[in-house]
């Protein structure tokens, strides 16, 4: 299998190179959107904040690092302004959500191409071995033909593999997204209940 790949050429180091960045990301995100899928933290937040309970939601908010907890916890520290307060916090954790996925959709462009870069590098060195030799030795020529397909199947490989995680990242985001704006705007209602009652 390795004598495989290394008959591709040497567009297969750069080729490997963006395997192994991808599958770093890869794992790294889903670790990432595995630790902070919890939101019972958020729903005992906002239960303590109807209760009045203040310092007990803050101290709540020490214990739990989750980027939710993070955008609620601006909307508790500037509580006569907390949506403006919450949707700066927000597009913080967004863009956090979103780091290394914009170097795996480059590398989903990126490996097919350079795959075939390998396959035309490889198909020009077949036809000089042609040019040079005639149609005297079929077997180099085709052979150099298959190994010019290898950095083709390789690239394409990387791109699939990349895209499926790819993708799920990308719902995740959008998931996640949504659940802050949810929880936000639940807690900018329990506040503005909060300060009706306290004027009351």
């Amino acid at each position: 299998m390795v004598q495989t790949l290394a008959s591709g050429g040497w567009i297969m180091l750069p080729l490997a190179l963006c395997s192994i960045i991808s599958i770093t990301i890869i794992v790294e995100r889903w670790l990432f959107f595995r630790r902070i899928g919890r939101v019972h933290h958020a729903d005992d937040l906002l239960a303590l904040v109807r209760q009045g309970h203040m310092e007990q939601a803050q101290q709540k908010i020490g214990d739990a690092d989750l980027p939710i907890i993070r955008v609620l916890h601006k909307g508790l520290d500037c509580r006569f302004c907390p949506g403006k307060a919450m949707e700066t916090a927000g597009i913080a954790e967004v863009a956090g959500m979103r780091r290394g996925l914009a170097a795996l959709d480059t590398i989903i462009t990126l490996s097919p191409l350079l795959g075939l870069l390998g396959t035309i590098i490889g198909m020009i060195g077949s036809f000089q071995i042609m040019a040079a030799s005639g149609i005297g030795q079929p077997h180099a020529v085709t052979g150099g033909v298959g190994e010019a397909l290898i950095a083709t199947a390789a690239g394409i490989t990387v791109a699939v593999i990349t895209l499926i995680p790819y993708n799920y990242f990308l719902t995740r985001v959008e998931r996640e997204t949504e659940t802050i704006e949810q929880y936000a705007t639940r807690l900018e209602l329990a506040l503005q209940e909060q300060a009706a009652g306290t004027a009351s």
